[in-house]
């Protein structure tokens, strides 16, 4: 089955740096899609980041120049990392992608900015 786990999250100060990992398992990672997603408390879920099979990447406008999303499909894990950071990009990260028309999550990983 498919499996999404995330690490990497804690707390950094303001204009710090922190690298989101998420080891994908259950399916043939090279073929999928892979995105990066936040919610922070009392808010709507948020599409972060995403990567195609082929490398192509998209951004929301609040973290472009900042982030980087990345994949090592020979490790089956995509990254985000995550540079000059701000307050409001404190909240829950989760991995996630869509196979078979059927959205996979992961079960999140905490990141606090805060001095």
């Amino acid at each position: 089955q498919v499996q999404l786990v995330e690490s990497g999250g804690g707390l950094v100060q303001p204009g710090g740096s922190l690298k989101l990992s998420c080891l994908a398992s259950g399916f043939t990672f090279p073929f999928y899609a892979m995105k990066w997603h936040r919610q922070a408390p009392g808010k709507e879920r948020e599409l972060v980041a995403t990567i195609g099979i082929d490398g192509s990447t998209n951004y929301a406008d609040s973290v472009k120049g900042r982030f980087t999303i990345s994949r090592d499909n020979a490790k089956n894990t995509v990254y985000l990392q995550m540079n000059s950071l701000k307050p409001e990009d404190t909240a829950m990260y989760y991995c996630n992608t869509r196979k078979s028309g059927r959205d996979y999550w992961g079960q999140g990983t905490q990141v606090t900015v805060s001095s």
